[in-house]
């Protein structure tokens, strides 16, 4: 059995970082990843997919983003290339195709199992971020209606011929609803909980104004429900500037009528003719029941939309940025359409249920116990209370935007800090907050 001081499972975004800190700390570490680097971007993203945040804010530990483009939005292709590079940047040590089927304590460190052997570690570090999440109600789908979650879907060709009833009305949702109406698609859309924003505001991004604010920088202290928080829908937006056409089979939001340059929200989806539902309620077969919660679940994302606008709106005041930014821009208020309670499927022509359902906490292959009920690890900061076993990439693992390509680095930066107790030796390369100003 080999023996190292610490293994990371995962070489994603999250994984790579704290790669970089371990060698910045001079700590012997090795990676392990199931499928080639970055295997979840390659491999469960749709084909006209990009990132929600700027290329500007793909920052990781001892490298930011120094392409032609800071302001367009990254495909999941070119990510896959950029954490390439940055693997070789430093001479990560991955090793791919290792799946990890078990990680389990040995003695005052653990044992980490893999389909080609295995190694016994001081420190584990779990980077392999949350999983698909499909509601169990799907099992109660009639035979001939096809199933697939959003990380299974590729372009509206792959589907089968006939309509989709999409789940989920976050970024993910809306995307997909937009794409797959524009290719012919009759689409229903069933909209639980989220998040609507504008892509700018004022002139600017509105993860620019987020950043700029600190709300992504908010802890998961400051909040009253740590648990609600870690729930909360992603923003309702779609990674493409307003002023690009090149997006092959995507959603085009410049051409899309109605909303404001870039916006992709309910009310744009209903002039392109997407039929919307409130929360899919209960299946049957072919029949679906939705939930008569469309009027108020749109109010509430109306309502957190004018909160976040008016904060920023009171920090332009603060800050003297008054007559550097665009005025203030009123909501656009997105008229409830009257919304089916039940739909048959077979009689609507729908044939694909796509659940843009989100993803959820899992670690099968950790039998240490920090787990909870649900799937979920417990944690401080990615400090499990096991002695050496970390976990990072979870959405708001620590601050709003460690879910992010560019929040990683916060995350492992701190933990290789407690592996390095106080982070001596992380603090004197890249890994350190003040390097590079990343």
């Amino acid at each position: 059995m080999r023996r190292i001081d610490t293994v990371v499972v995962g070489a994603g975004h999250a994984g790579l970082a704290t790669s970089r800190c371990l060698a910045d700390a001079g700590r012997d570490h090795v990676v392990l990843e199931r499928g080639r680097l970055a295997e979840s971007w390659r491999s469960e993203r749709w084909d006209s997919l990009r990132l929600l945040t700027p290329n500007w804010m793909t920052r990781l530990p001892g490298l930011g983003y120094h392409g032609p483009d800071p302001d367009g939005f990254m495909r999941a292709a070119g990510l896959v290339d950029h954490l390439a590079g940055y693997a070789r940047s430093f001479g990560a040590p991955v090793r791919e195709w290792t799946p990890v089927l078990e990680v389990r304590r040995d003695g005052d460190g653990y044992r980490v199992t893999t389909d080609q052997g295995a190694w016994s570690a001081r420190h584990v570090v779990a980077a392999t971020g949350p999983r698909p999440w499909v509601p169990g109600i799907a099992d109660r789908l009639g035979r001939g209606i096809a199933s697939l979650h959003s990380s299974a879907y590729r372009n509206p060709d792959a589907l089968r011929d006939g309509g989709v009833l999409v789940v989920g009305a976050s970024s993910s949702g809306v995307q997909l609803a937009a794409e797959l109406r524009r290719s012919g698609r009759h689409v229903v859309l069933a909209v639980g909980e989220h998040t609507r924003m504008p892509r700018s505001y004022r002139g600017m991004d509105i993860l620019w104004w987020l950043e700029r604010t600190g709300a992504l920088a908010r802890t998961i202290d400051d909040v009253g429900d740590p648990a609600r928080a870690r729930r909360e829908p992603s923003l309702q937006l779609a990674g493409s500037p307003p002023d690009r056409h090149d997006e092959p089979g995507g959603p085009h939001l410049l051409r899309l009528p109605g909303g404001g340059p870039g916006d992709l929200d309910l009310g744009v989806l209903a002039r392109l003719g997407v039929v919307l539902t409130g929360r899919l309620a209960g299946v049957d077969g072919a029949r679906t029941r939705f939930a008569g919660d469309l009027p108020g679940t749109m109010a509430a994302a109306d309502a957190r939309l004018r909160r976040t606008l008016a904060r920023i709106d009171a920090h332009v005041q603060a800050s003297g940025l008054r007559g550097e930014v665009l005025p203030a821009e009123p909501v656009r208020p997105v008229p409830v359409p009257g919304a089916p309670r039940e739909l048959d499927l077979r009689a609507a022509g729908i044939t694909t249920v796509l659940w843009a359902t989100g993803y959820r906490d899992a670690f099968p292959w950790l039998h240490v116990p920090v787990l909870e009920p649900g799937g979920g690890i417990r944690q401080y900061r990615g400090v499990t209370p096991a002695a050496g076993l970390y976990v990072i990439g979870l959405r708001f693992l620590h601050r709003r935007d460690s879910s992010f390509v560019g929040g990683a680095r916060h995350d492992a930066r701190a933990i290789v800090e407690h592996i390095t107790a106080g982070g001596r030796a992380a603090a004197a390369a890249g890994c350190s907050p003040a390097a590079k100003g990343l």
